[in-house]
């Protein structure tokens, strides 16, 4: 980071804490605790095989669509990651005054996502837990480490668009799971996602009237290399093309749904107050985005010849229809 961008972020990070204060309040007086405890049917569960002499897990036990099953491991070994977050999110903002207590408030609220999910998939024998646990000691063997270190204007940027994908993928899921007791927790965990990410955008708003290039670049560079904080976890290539083909989450859903809400609540390419590099990063990002439209397109295009051939065979497919 150069000397001229570090006195940004400095300058912001002073300047921006009344807005984190007000948008904590605000979060605070809508946000309604909730237990995860009261999401898991409990009285589905029994002892596994192990020290407690209990039924080994038989693939037979899950209710679960396949895919349900598959987005909702990589949905919980994502959230799992949650201390690598909290570290690099209170390095990027600190941990002083609003923005520290937005910063533990938030990684409260997340943890119950974990929580409640890893309960439920327990209960209901819903994924084998062999392989569940080894594929988080794996995963969070490996960590998190943001590609936009100290810096709060990327970061912020980031979780803006990272919180509403999560929502997304967390409300599809459950559409997806054949287990209404799923889609219940998956809406209570995606309302949350989607208050978190009200915060972060109102607050990355506030930092474009202040400083409207270099939250510019900051929004550019993410959403043109934007990829889920997950996507080093072991075997998270097959699952997300599987999570994709069954309409849970695409490329088509990142544009329409995240990435361009976003923009317009922004209101980004109607500004008038950029100049020089920010003028740059948003050419850049209308390439990006009219060349990624273009890719979704032919992915939608491939997915339902890839369907047709399943019909034809006698294969009825899963996936989320409007």
């Amino acid at each position: 980071m150069s000397e001229e961008s570090a006195a940004i972020q400095a300058r912001l990070i002073r300047d921006l804490e009344p807005v984190v204060a007000v948008e904590l309040e605000r979060h605070l007086s809508v946000q309604k605790n909730w237990y995860p405890h009261e999401y898991v049917p409990w009285s589905e569960g029994r002892d596994y095989a192990g020290p407690l002499n209990g039924d080994a897990w038989e693939a037979k036990d899950s209710r679960l669509t396949p895919v349900a099953q598959d987005s909702l491991i990589l949905n919980l070994l994502t959230e799992d990651n949650l201390p690598s977050y909290h570290t690099e999110i209170a390095i990027s903002m600190g941990r002083d005054g609003a923005w520290g207590n937005w910063i533990e408030r938030w990684t409260a609220e997340e943890a119950r996502h974990a929580i409640v999910i890893r309960d439920y998939l327990m209960a209901t024998r819903g994924v084998d837990p062999y392989v569940l646990e080894d594929l988080r000691m794996a995963h969070m063997s490996l960590g998190y480490q943001t590609p936009y270190e100290n810096d709060m204007l990327h970061t912020i940027a980031y979780v803006s668009f990272q919180e509403l994908a999560t929502r997304i993928s967390h409300r599809n899921t459950g559409k997806l799971s054949n287990d209404p007791i799923a889609e219940g927790m998956m809406q209570r965990v995606a309302l949350d996602e989607n208050l978190h990410m009200l915060f972060y955008r109102n607050t990355l708003s506030a930092a474009l009237d202040m400083e409207p290039n270099a939250a510019m670049r900051a929004i550019a560079d993410v959403v043109t290399n934007f990829d889920m904080p997950g996507a080093n976890m072991p075997g998270f290539g097959r699952k997300a093309v599987q999570i994709a083909l069954a309409g849970i989450y695409d490329l088509q859903q990142h544009l329409d749904d995240v990435v361009a809400p976003v923009l317009r609540a922004w209101n980004v390419f109607e500004r008038t107050d950029l100049s020089g590099d920010g003028l740059k990063a948003r050419e850049e990002l209308s390439a990006f985005m009219d060349a990624t439209y273009k890719t979704a397109a032919t992915f939608n295009d491939k997915r339902e010849v890839h369907f047709e051939r399943q019909i034809a065979r006698g294969i009825q497919p899963i996936r989320i229809t409007n």
